[in-house]
């Protein structure tokens, strides 16, 4: 066996016995291009606006379920937009007709259910390539611009090597940074066309970054950038690339764009198996350069439609990752979402508790001052926490807070178990009451942080007290098995969901639900109807 495949095993197993990382990258791709990730159906009216909002959140829910903070939302298409843009049209997607409006901003829509459930949202911007050649983007940039859009088989690319095409996508990344609270801008194909004629410079493709740069730091200096080179950055000592690489193929020289700091962010494509992705996952860490890389792993692989993986291949590679300190980005949402052999089902595993976004430590910033006083009131639908007094000196727009529980003084901010909800946006929260047991009678302490818009977290403000008894049903557990309580409901479907409310599993409703899964902690069981109506059936505490 590969030494490579040896190592991956074992990191593989230290991993998922391994304690949680409180910091780490877990993202997704959102493609929007042709709907093929979302949305399914378009919006003509009312009625299909509400649609297509409903598909986005459910997709969302069930992403926050699997602990996914990071959600890369295909923004600019092919010359096209999912916002109402005043540089390039609307893209098809959203209304089945490029140019109209499908009657809302799915953009701005998608931003607030994100930072609804404590997720960012990066605007995936596709750079270089603008669709068929008689496509509705790229005839009118023709139109305007004639020979800065190059044809290449049957598709329009604007030619890096002019200064224009820096200045145009730099423009574009300006308008959505400018008006949108968006928290990254995420480049895709800022490289040449792989059938590019004549010599290939990299400075052409490092100038177009360092505009955006400008344009977009100017403006928000948090908002982070970031990019997706080809998964092998160049050669190495012992592996060959095999003739596709980021840097000699395409001139992406993304690692140089680190160490200039001219990215906060890398997530390379590394849709590769074996000796494939190991060796260039680690090349990727050792030229970090103190930023954040993010491995790109083929969840479409393992569709029978597109290629052979067995899920095995990918579970290793999330645990190598994780071993090495590299976060994961899975390609793409529906894959993931579809459990393709599995895939949501250990995702979901993996990342059982929630991680946070690792902070711009690069950006030099102080963190915020903790909030001076957190008062907890009892009340009859749970704790309901109030803070103030933290004080941003980022010099962001605002304060996000996270807040900590647990059975323990002082309250562990470093330990993920303990975190009931991040980035609030609001200075309050109301915890659903536990389950009243006599193991549950101990007091329960609160630790309150503000973060600010870099990601940097301040120390804690805390309250603790004890828990008062409620009449809520105590649902009985082993640990591995919950037994259903009689209920006169008759919703077809279970979720267990976290104190907060956040989904953590779904399933159809039976007499015993499976629990083997679920980290130790307090939970809450519902039943769901097709309508979204839900009904609380009780708490549960598992405790192994």
């Amino acid at each position: 066996m590969k030494k490579w495949i040896v190592s991956a095993l074992f990191c593989c197993l230290t991993t998922l016995l391994g304690a949680q990382p409180k910091y780490e990258v877990r993202a997704v791709w959102l493609t929007t291009i042709g709907g093929i990730d979302w949305p399914a159906t378009y919006a003509h009216d009312g009625m299909g606006v509400s649609q297509q909002q409903r598909q986005l959140t459910d997709m969302l829910d069930r992403l926050q379920a699997a602990h996914v903070n990071t959600v890369l939302l295909q923004t600019r298409i092919r010359a096209t937009t999912i916002y109402p843009s005043q540089v390039e049209p609307w893209d098809g997607c959203l209304s089945g007709q490029p140019g109209k409006s499908p009657g809302y901003d799915a953009l701005q829509f998608a931003i607030d259910e994100c930072h609804r459930r404590g997720m960012e949202l990066h605007a995936w911007v596709v750079t270089i390539p603008v669709g068929k050649w008689n496509s509705y983007g790229c005839r009118r940039l023709q139109q305007q611009y004639g020979r800065l859009i190059r044809k290449i088989g049957d598709e329009g690319y604007m030619n890096p090597e002019s200064p224009i095409t820096a200045d145009y996508i730099a423009g574009i990344c300006e308008e959505i940074t400018r008006h949108y609270d968006i928290d990254g801008i995420h480049l895709d194909y800022i490289r040449y066309p792989e059938t590019w004629r004549g010599s290939k410079q990299k400075e052409h493709i490092t100038r177009i970054v360092k505009t955006i740069h400008q344009r977009v730091k100017a403006l928000k200096p948090w908002v982070k950038l970031s990019c997706s080179p080809l998964g092998k950055y160049d050669n190495l000592t012992r592996y060959h690339s095999r003739g596709w690489n980021a840097l000699r193929t395409v001139a992406q020289d993304a690692q140089q764009w680190m160490r200039d700091g001219l990215m906060d962010q890398l997530y390379p494509m590394m849709y590769f198996a074996g000796n494939g992705f190991y060796p260039f996952a680690i090349d990727w860490q050792e030229q970090a350069a103190g930023r954040t890389v993010v491995s790109g792993l083929a969840v479409y692989m393992l569709d029978p439609a597109e290629g052979k993986w067995k899920l095995p291949e990918l579970q290793r590679q999330l645990s190598v990752t994780r071993q090495i300190g590299l976060g994961h980005s899975y390609f793409r949402a529906k894959f993931l979402l579809d459990n393709q052999k599995g895939i949501y089902d250990f995702a979901q595993y993996f990342d059982r508790q929630p991680a946070l976004v690792p902070p711009m430590t690069w950006a030099g910033r102080q963190p915020p001052t903790p909030p001076r006083q957190v008062i907890v009131r009892p009340t009859a639908d749970g704790d309901s926490l109030a803070w103030s007094g933290a004080r941003d000196r980022s010099g962001g727009p605002y304060l996000l807070y996270n807040v900590y529980a647990s059975h323990r003084q002082p309250v562990d901010i470093s330990n993920p178990a303990n975190l009931v909800a991040a980035r609030l946006t609001q200075t309050k929260l109301l915890v659903p009451p536990p389950a009243t047991t006599a193991a549950l009678q101990a007091p329960l302490y609160y630790a309150v942080t503000a973060v600010d818009r870099y990601g940097s977290e301040s120390t804690t403000a805390a309250q603790g007290r004890h828990l008062r008894q409620h009449h809520s049903a105590m649902l009985s557990n082993d640990g591995l098995h919950l037994q259903l309580p009689a209920t006169d409901t008759d919703h077809q479907f279970l979720a267990v969901c976290s104190l907060q409310g956040n989904i953590v599993s779904t399933c159809r409703r039976q007499p015993v639900v499976d629990i083997s899964r679920l980290p130790d902690g307090i939970y809450q069981l519902k039943s769901l109807g097709k309508k979204g109506a839900s009904h609380r059936l009780g708490f549960f505490t598992i405790r192994r």
